[in-house]
């Protein structure tokens, strides 16, 4: 099984504030999965996006 982390785990992984992992994960610009209402995050698409330079996940369809 995979381990999903929580908004604040990714937070502190990535040095920024919680508002900031929100922005990212509104804006689709870091890979989550959403159970209902919760926001959760593969540890290990997080450390495939961070060793792509933090980009746009593929699979995210643009907004118009």
């Amino acid at each position: 099984m995979k381990k999903l982390l929580n908004p604040e785990q990714v937070a502190n992984v990535l040095g920024i504030p919680i508002q900031r992992f929100y922005y990212l994960a509104r804006e689709e610009l870091i890979p989550v999965v959403r159970i209902g209402k919760l926001i959760r995050v593969d540890e290990d698409e997080l450390k495939k996006w961070i060793m792509e330079g933090g980009k746009r996940v593929g699979e995210f369809p643009k907004k118009k």
